[in-house]
Protein backbone atom coordinates (compact mmCIF):
# COMPACT_ATOMS: atom_id res chain seq x y z
CA UNK A 1 0.00 0.00 0.00
CA UNK A 2 2.52 2.64 -0.98
CA UNK A 3 0.56 5.19 -3.14
CA UNK A 4 -2.85 6.09 -4.08
CA UNK A 5 -2.27 6.65 -7.71
CA UNK A 6 -0.85 10.57 -7.29
CA UNK A 7 2.08 11.41 -6.32
CA UNK A 8 1.75 13.45 -3.14
CA UNK A 9 -1.57 11.87 -1.56
CA UNK A 10 -3.46 14.32 1.12
CA UNK A 11 -4.43 12.47 4.36
CA UNK A 12 -8.18 12.33 3.36
CA UNK A 13 -6.86 9.66 0.73
CA UNK A 14 -4.64 8.11 2.82
CA UNK A 15 -7.78 7.97 5.20
CA UNK A 16 -10.08 6.24 2.74
CA UNK A 17 -7.12 3.82 1.57
CA UNK A 18 -6.51 3.04 4.92
CA UNK A 19 -9.89 2.17 6.58
CA UNK A 20 -11.34 0.51 3.41
CA UNK A 21 -8.53 -2.22 3.74
CA UNK A 22 -9.27 -2.30 6.83
CA UNK A 23 -12.94 -3.28 6.71
CA UNK A 24 -11.56 -6.22 4.02
CA UNK A 25 -10.11 -7.96 6.62
CA UNK A 26 -11.48 -10.48 7.66
CA UNK A 27 -12.72 -12.03 11.11
CA UNK A 28 -9.88 -14.59 11.43
CA UNK A 29 -6.95 -12.40 10.11
CA UNK A 30 -8.40 -9.92 13.15
CA UNK A 31 -7.95 -12.44 15.62
CA UNK A 32 -4.65 -13.50 14.52
CA UNK A 33 -3.43 -10.08 14.21
CA UNK A 34 -4.83 -9.35 17.88
CA UNK A 35 -2.83 -12.73 19.38
CA UNK A 36 0.28 -12.22 17.45
CA UNK A 37 0.00 -8.09 18.94
CA UNK A 38 -0.47 -9.78 22.17
CA UNK A 39 2.32 -11.74 22.35
CA UNK A 40 4.74 -9.00 21.52
CA UNK A 41 2.68 -6.77 23.99
CA UNK A 42 3.58 -9.31 26.65
CA UNK A 43 7.44 -8.69 25.70
CA UNK A 44 7.53 -4.79 26.17
CA UNK A 45 5.41 -4.43 29.52
CA UNK A 46 7.34 -2.50 32.81
CA UNK A 47 6.26 0.37 34.87
CA UNK A 48 3.57 2.45 33.45
CA UNK A 49 2.10 1.65 29.65
CA UNK A 50 -0.63 3.88 28.40
CA UNK A 51 -2.32 1.82 25.65
CA UNK A 52 -6.05 1.51 23.78
CA UNK A 53 -9.08 -0.63 23.92
CA UNK A 54 -9.77 -1.20 20.17
CA UNK A 55 -12.96 0.08 18.60
CA UNK A 56 -14.04 -1.19 15.53
CA UNK A 57 -11.45 -2.43 13.06
CA UNK A 58 -8.54 -1.20 15.10
CA UNK A 59 -5.49 -3.46 15.57
CA UNK A 60 -5.84 -5.31 19.14
CA UNK A 61 -7.92 -6.81 21.51
CA UNK A 62 -8.33 -7.02 25.58
CA UNK A 63 -5.68 -9.89 25.25
CA UNK A 64 -2.59 -7.32 24.04
CA UNK A 65 -3.98 -5.11 27.75
CA UNK A 66 -4.05 -8.54 29.73
CA UNK A 67 -0.68 -9.32 28.34
CA UNK A 68 0.51 -6.36 29.39
CA UNK A 69 -0.55 -6.53 33.15
CA UNK A 70 0.64 -10.23 33.26
CA UNK A 71 4.13 -8.61 32.27
CA UNK A 72 4.07 -6.41 35.28
CA UNK A 73 3.25 -3.06 33.76
CA UNK A 74 0.16 -0.69 35.15
CA UNK A 75 -1.91 0.02 32.37
CA UNK A 76 -3.58 3.48 31.51
CA UNK A 77 -6.42 3.77 29.18
CA UNK A 78 -7.69 6.91 27.42
CA UNK A 79 -11.08 8.39 28.11
CA UNK A 80 -12.46 10.61 25.49
CA UNK A 81 -13.46 14.15 26.44
CA UNK A 82 -16.84 15.32 25.31
CA UNK A 83 -14.92 17.72 23.28
CA UNK A 84 -11.75 17.87 21.35
CA UNK A 85 -9.38 18.30 24.10
CA UNK A 86 -6.41 16.36 25.58
CA UNK A 87 -7.35 12.67 26.80
CA UNK A 88 -7.87 11.61 30.23
CA UNK A 89 -6.93 8.63 31.55
CA UNK A 90 -8.00 5.73 34.15
CA UNK A 91 -6.28 2.28 35.16
CA UNK A 92 -6.68 -0.97 33.28
CA UNK A 93 -7.78 -3.80 36.01
CA UNK A 94 -9.83 -6.11 33.70
CA UNK A 95 -12.26 -6.71 31.07
CA UNK A 96 -14.53 -7.11 33.79
CA UNK A 97 -14.21 -3.70 35.13
CA UNK A 98 -15.19 -1.94 31.91
CA UNK A 99 -18.23 0.02 31.21
CA UNK A 100 -19.81 1.91 28.07
CA UNK A 101 -17.87 5.18 27.10
CA UNK A 102 -19.74 8.74 25.86
CA UNK A 103 -19.14 7.33 21.91
CA UNK A 104 -21.62 4.01 20.91
CA UNK A 105 -19.38 1.41 20.90
CA UNK A 106 -16.41 2.58 23.21
CA UNK A 107 -15.99 0.55 26.45
CA UNK A 108 -13.30 2.65 29.33
CA UNK A 109 -12.06 1.83 32.61
CA UNK A 110 -14.88 1.96 35.40
CA UNK A 111 -12.07 3.42 38.20
CA UNK A 112 -11.56 6.94 39.15
CA UNK A 113 -10.25 9.88 36.22
CA UNK A 114 -6.22 10.03 36.41
CA UNK A 115 -6.45 13.33 34.56
CA UNK A 116 -4.73 14.30 31.19
CA UNK A 117 -1.35 14.34 32.12
CA UNK A 118 -1.36 11.09 33.93
CA UNK A 119 0.05 9.80 30.26
CA UNK A 120 3.76 11.65 31.30
CA UNK A 121 3.81 8.66 33.80
CA UNK A 122 4.27 5.86 30.73
CA UNK A 123 7.23 4.94 29.69
CA UNK A 124 5.29 3.08 26.90
CA UNK A 125 2.64 5.10 24.77
CA UNK A 126 0.94 2.50 22.22
CA UNK A 127 -0.77 4.51 20.18
CA UNK A 128 -4.22 3.62 17.63
CA UNK A 129 -3.08 4.54 13.80
CA UNK A 130 -4.41 4.27 10.78
CA UNK A 131 -0.86 4.18 9.29
CA UNK A 132 2.76 5.23 10.25
CA UNK A 133 5.11 5.73 7.77
CA UNK A 134 8.84 5.38 8.63
CA UNK A 135 10.22 8.86 9.60
CA UNK A 136 7.72 8.40 12.49
CA UNK A 137 4.53 10.73 11.02
CA UNK A 138 1.22 8.77 12.48
CA UNK A 139 -1.99 9.30 10.81
CA UNK A 140 -4.89 9.21 13.23
CA UNK A 141 -8.69 9.70 12.17
CA UNK A 142 -8.50 13.44 12.80
CA UNK A 143 -10.09 14.20 15.48
CA UNK A 144 -6.54 15.24 17.38
CA UNK A 145 -6.71 13.67 20.53
CA UNK A 146 -3.76 11.91 20.82
CA UNK A 147 -2.07 14.84 19.18
CA UNK A 148 -3.18 17.39 22.24
CA UNK A 149 -2.28 14.43 24.88
CA UNK A 150 1.22 13.09 23.79
CA UNK A 151 2.94 16.71 24.78
CA UNK A 152 2.67 15.50 27.74
CA UNK A 153 4.45 12.72 27.56
CA UNK A 154 7.73 14.05 26.11
CA UNK A 155 10.35 11.64 27.41
CA UNK A 156 7.90 8.37 26.33
CA UNK A 157 8.56 5.71 23.71
CA UNK A 158 5.41 6.29 21.28
CA UNK A 159 4.71 2.91 19.34
CA UNK A 160 2.07 3.47 16.48
CA UNK A 161 -0.26 0.30 16.57
CA UNK A 162 -0.94 -0.69 13.21
CA UNK A 163 -1.29 -3.89 11.03
CA UNK A 164 1.85 -4.93 8.66
CA UNK A 165 0.61 -3.21 6.01
CA UNK A 166 -0.38 0.11 7.30
CA UNK A 167 3.58 0.72 7.84
CA UNK A 168 4.02 2.53 4.83
CA UNK A 169 7.14 4.64 3.51
CA UNK A 170 5.88 8.25 3.11
CA UNK A 171 2.29 10.17 4.76
CA UNK A 172 1.70 13.84 4.78
CA UNK A 173 3.33 15.50 7.62
CA UNK A 174 3.81 18.48 9.17
CA UNK A 175 7.21 19.86 11.45
CA UNK A 176 5.39 20.29 14.57
CA UNK A 177 3.68 16.47 14.51
CA UNK A 178 4.82 14.03 17.55
CA UNK A 179 6.61 11.40 15.78
CA UNK A 180 6.16 7.73 16.83
CA UNK A 181 9.69 5.99 17.62
CA UNK A 182 8.65 2.93 16.24
CA UNK A 183 5.46 0.55 15.31
CA UNK A 184 3.87 -2.44 16.68
CA UNK A 185 2.96 -4.50 14.34
CA UNK A 186 1.41 -8.52 14.09
CA UNK A 187 4.44 -9.73 11.74
CA UNK A 188 7.21 -7.85 12.30
CA UNK A 189 6.45 -7.00 15.72
CA UNK A 190 8.02 -3.86 16.71
CA UNK A 191 9.24 -1.68 13.98
CA UNK A 192 12.12 0.85 15.08
CA UNK A 193 12.49 3.52 13.16
CA UNK A 194 15.62 5.61 12.66
CA UNK A 195 14.93 8.82 10.94
CA UNK A 196 14.01 10.69 14.35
Amino acid sequence: MQGLGNEHPSKAEWRTRLTRARGAVSPEQHAADAAALAETAATLAHGTVCAYLPFGTEPGSTAMLDALLAGGARVLLPIVPPTPGPLEWAEYTSEDALVSGRFRGVREPSGPRLGTRAVGEAGLVLVPALGVDRRGVRLGRGAGFYDRSLIFAPDADLLAVVRDDELVDLLPGQEHDIRMRGALTPGRGVVRFTEL
